[in-house]
């Protein structure tokens, strides 16, 4: 009897986990969120990269990201639910500023940004309108129902009101940086993506066209108008579900002119490539320099506040501003706490920390600017 029931049991537990595997596999496959998957075709042509090897692509320390056991990965997972976290997101939505839709479509000034929160800036330069990793949804994963709603349910201006997008930027393929609804209603209004090596199948799957679509390898440079681009590295991973990882390229992005110069980190643990960066396209007006989501089990993918406060010393910035944070709890830190370590690190630098407010105007060389205290 009791083996009877021991055999049951097992059938019915190898019975599950045979729904729940193909239930996933279905959904990743027929869920169009997930994106696309690099052919043997494109594996072949990015043989070419210093960055690919053996079918994956590849950190400059090849340590990284950790290759964690499954008890490892178990262990992760049971700490990330179940540590309570104290103010890790804010009691109420957090306050946008406005801006004006004609104002935008007419404005030939100065470089200036507008943050929409978490990583996602609008930047109009040399008379070009420029997203840097727009994410304008919800949540920050495939589904509405597999993660926790974003700090800011308004921006500053909706998708819709933009004006004609000449680029789009992306730098790498994670839920909270390439959004598959966000890029359906930017695909028919945006001239050009310009995405590390691989990402562009996802917004293939998506129905952009591929020339519309330029990948970048790391220190390939480009140009938009008078705008020059340089695809730069980070130190990070990529992926969408669990058997495509570091399937895609991962990136940080250079855009300068004669008059002034932008590093955006995309998401990276704290590296050497960021003195590299410094010593080969800086100094910089402005660094969006990722600051938040980060936590001692996992530092060489994301930076502590005050190594963000380095890593802006390293490329020779002159003010920064800590973005990765203010949108989404995607760690188990206090949803105030990066804007104010990074503030203490940078104390004692020669170095300006932007704390601007989602929808403010900032000015990438104005110095004089006040900007709202967090």
């Amino acid at each position: 009897m009791i083996k009877k029931i021991g055999k049951k049991l097992l059938l019915t537990t190898l019975i599950i986990i045979g729904l729940l595997v193909v239930g996933y596999f279905l959904f990743t496959a027929f869920y169009p969120s997930f994106g696309g998957d690099v052919s043997k075709e494109r594996q072949q042509a990015y043989t070419a990269s210093a960055q690919y090897d053996k079918g994956v692509f590849i950190n400059t320390n090849s340590a990284v990201p950790k290759t964690r056991s499954f008890t490892e990965l178990m262990s992760l997972l049971k700490y990330s639910l179940t540590t309570e976290v104290q103010n890790g997101r804010p009691k109420e939505d957090l306050p946008v500023q406005k801006i004006d839709s004609a104002a935008v479509a007419n404005y030939t000034g100065p470089a200036r940004l507008v943050w929409y929160g978490h990583s996602s800036f609008l930047l109009q330069m040399e008379g070009k309108n420029i997203l840097l990793d727009p994410m304008l949804s919800e949540v920050a994963a495939p589904h509405p129902w597999l993660a926790e709603p974003r700090f800011n349910s308004e921006y500053p201006l909706d998708i819709p009101e933009l004006p004609v997008i000449d680029a789009v930027f992306f730098s790498h393929d994670h839920y909270d940086h390439l959004d598959y609804d966000t890029v359906l209603q930017l695909k028919a209004k945006t001239t050009q993506f310009y995405v590390p090596l691989g990402v562009g199948v996802h917004l293939e799957a998506w129905g952009v066209a591929s020339t519309q679509i330029t990948e970048m390898d790391w220190w390939q440079e480009t140009t938009i108008g008078t705008i020059t681009v340089a695809c730069t590295p980070a130190q990070h991973f990529s992926g969408r579900k669990l058997n495509n990882g570091q399937s895609t390229l991962w990136s940080s992005w250079v855009l300068h002119t004669d008059r002034e110069r932008i590093f955006f980190s995309g998401d990276s643990g704290y590296a050497p490539h960021f003195k590299k960066i410094g010593d080969t396209y800086g100094p910089f007006d402005l660094a969006l320099m990722e600051c938040g989501q980060y936590d001692a089990k996992w530092p060489e993918i994301h930076m502590m506040p005050e190594e963000t406060a380095q890593a802006g010393v390293d490329i020779q910035a002159k003010r920064l501003i800590p973005i990765h944070w203010a949108g989404f709890k995607l760690a188990l830190h206090p949803w105030t706490d990066p804007v104010l370590r990074v503030q203490k690190g940078a104390a004692n630098k020669d170095l300006t920390i932007i704390t601007s407010g989602i929808g403010e105007v900032i000015s990438v060389k104005d110095s004089t600017q006040v900007y709202q205290e967090w």
